[in-house]
This record gives structure tokens, C-alpha cells and sequence, in this order.
């Protein structure tokens, strides 16, 4: 089968189209015949292993000191059709057109086949929504489970005002859309090419932060999102009302160590880290669309063998919402 195989660490030249063994599925796994995935930030960040050292040096410890080796296909969602099932599956028959979030384990969507086991300790599968191509549901897992992890743990609630640092990526604009349907108003905070697409989806204020002060400009909030960990921390919190909940997915370690003692001593709840994948999230978020609540926002596609083209325009910082990378196109029969 054909890949985008990951030969070194590095720009996005460091990546291939090759042809490597199509991968069988085990008693409890699923064969899925990928269709689209994605190529966000965080796929250029373990690229090129340009994440805070923190995080970088047991990434590489279990990814490979010098070169890739235990993941050589990046990738960490899809949406394609099930081709095989294990004996022991039940959720899933051959045919399912399934979405799912690798988890870092599992990383490998930018090939034109994958197995996954059906009921994932890491990742989350479940069947796509039924309104969405599978451009649009490839996009779907990594940040909208990012989004409903951060926004439920916060315990968002009708009337408090939220703002959302970064809201134009693969994350925020999930996060705008899903406090929404929480019932809060929405401040999202990107460059300015990207606020008429965040109005669009229902943010109700946006703000420039090349042109405006994001702090300033917002007045108090109930809840700050910081989905790219930008906003000068110690202002963030003080610009929270009481019982305010400040959140972000990319701490630095010393914003880990003071959002602890923050969340102690000011009223104030620090709520930090990755999310966990969960199937029963995926299905959430399923519902959801299907009813009409999330949608997709679509930057530029393309397809796989220029899978290092989208990394270097991922890089560029323009992307509003999600880059997509077409594997078997929708017409294309199996």
C-alpha cells in the first residue's frame, strides 16, 4: 500500500510516498480503508520534534533517539470505510464508514490503510456522521475530542462569558462552536484573516490579537481557553471572575507548576494537559453534527503524495480551521 513514510526528523522533505506492507487486523482490530486524514500542528510539531523539551525528550525516548523508528506514517485521525473485522469485533461490520482519533500510539492515517482495535485503550473510533464527507469527518476527532475534553471539564455553563485564544485551528473552532451549544458567549481571539470564519460558526465577538490587547479588549471572563498557550498566564487568571476556570492543552512546565498552586490559593481552577480519547466522546460529537450543532471548517485538500506540501502550509500559520489530505478519494471504489 502506499504511505507518506517518515524517514528523519526535520522540514517536511523528510517525508515520502512509498509503498509498504498493507497491515492486517488482529482478533480485535478493524482493517479501515483511509479515505482523508489530516496534517495539523501538532503533526508538524512531532515531525520536525520541535515540542517544549519537556515533552520532547520521552517523545523521542519512544518515537526514536536519532530517527524515527517505533512511528515511521504520521497521522492521528481519519475517516474511511471498515474493509475487515477481527473475530472477536461486534461494533463494527465490513463496510462501516468509521471516524477515529488514533491516539499517539497508534499514529499512522497518512497511508492508505490502517488497523485499529475496535475498542481502543488509547483513541476513539466510532461510525461517521451521516451529514459529513469524509473530508469534513477526517477532522473531526483530534480537535473536536480536544475541545469537549477541556469545555466539559470546565463544566461550561448558559450566560458565562468564555474566550477562546486561538480559536481559528483545529481546536478552537470546536471549542467555539461547542460553548455555543453550552450556551455561553463567545469571545474568539485569532489573526485577522480568520475572524469573518469565526463569526460565521457563532463566536459573538472577535478580536485581532495583532491589532487589539486580548485581555484588555475582553473584560472579565468566566472561562479563558488558551488552545495555543499565548497569553501571559499570571494576567490571564487575574482577568477571571471569581470561580473562573482557565484552560489550556500546551502548558509550559512553569505554568504546570503555578496553575497547581494558582488553583489552591486564588479561587481559580488551573485545568491543563492533553485529553484523553474516548469512544463514547467520538459518539457525542457524532450526535451533535448529526443534529446540525458542529461543523467542519475546510482550509485547502490535498492529496497524499503531497502530504509535505500541507505540512509546510500547516507551518506557514494561515490555516483557518483544518488541512485536509485526500487518500481514496469518495468516488473511488474499493
Amino acid at each position: 500500500m502506499k504511505a507518506v513514510v517518515w524517514t528523519a526528523y526535520g522540514p517536511p522533505d523528510v517525508l515520502h510516498l512509498d509503498e509498504i506492507e498493507k497491515p492486517a487486523p488482529t482478533d480485535d482490530e478493524v482493517l479501515i480503508r483511509v479515505r482523508a486524514t489530516t496534517v495539523t500542528a501538532g503533526d508538524c510539531e512531532m515531525r520536525r520534534m520541535g515540542n517544549p523539551i519537556w515533552y520532547r525528550l520521552p517523545l523521542r525516548a519512544y518515537v526514536g533517539v536519532t530517527k524515527p523508528k517505533r512511528i515511521t506514517v504520521l497521522g492521528m485521525e481519519l475517516a474511511g470505510d471498515v474493509e475487515a473485522v477481527g473475530k472477536n469485533v461486534t461494533r463494527f461490520v465490513q463496510g462501516d464508514p468509521v471516524f477515529a482519533a488514533t491516539g499517539i500510539a497508534h499514529v499512522g492515517t497518512c497511508a492508505e490503510y490502517i488497523c485499529l482495535r475496535e475498542a481502543p485503550d488509547e483513541g476513539a473510533i466510532a461510525k461517521k456522521p451521516a451529514n459529513m464527507s469524509y473530508e469534513e469527518a477526517a477532522a473531526v476527532p483530534v480537535g473536536g475530542l480536544e475541545a469537549l475534553h477541556f469545555l466539559k471539564t470546565a463544566a461550561v455553563r448558559a450566560g458565562e462569558m468564555v474566550l477562546v485564544n486561538g480559536a481559528g485551528g483545529t481546536i478552537g473552532a470546536f471549542a467555539v462552536q461547542l460553548a455555543k451549544h453550552f450556551g455561553a458567549d463567545v469571545t474568539a481571539v485569532d489573526s485577522g484573516g480568520k475572524l469573518p470564519m469565526l463569526s460565521a460558526i457563532g463566536a459573538d465577538h472577535v478580536i485581532d490579537y495583532t491589532r487589539e490587547d486580548v485581555l484588555g479588549g475582553a473584560g472579565n471572563v468566566d472561562v479563558i481557553f488558551d488552545v495555543v498557550g499565548r497569553l501571559p498566564f499570571s494576567r490571564a487568571v487575574r482577568s477571571l471572575n471569581r470561580g473562573g476556570r482557565y484552560l489550556t492543552a500546551n502548558p509550559r512546565p512553569s505554568i504546570m507548576l503555578r496553575g497547581r498552586w494558582m488553583s489552591i490559593v486564588s479561587g481559580k481552577t488551573v485545568i491543563q494537559g492533553a485529553a484523553r480519547a474516548a469512544t463514547e466522546d467520538l459518539a457525542s460529537l457524532r450526535h451533535l453534527i448529526e443534529e446540525g450543532k458542529l461543523r467542519t471548517i475546510i482550509d485547502r485538500t490535498f492529496p497524499l503524495e503531497q502530504t509535505a506540501d500541507a505540512h509546510r502550509y500547516v507551518e506557514t500559520g494561515q490555516k483557518i480551521g483544518n488541512v485536509i489530505i485526500i487518500v481514496h478519494p469518495q468516488e473511488e471504489t474499493a
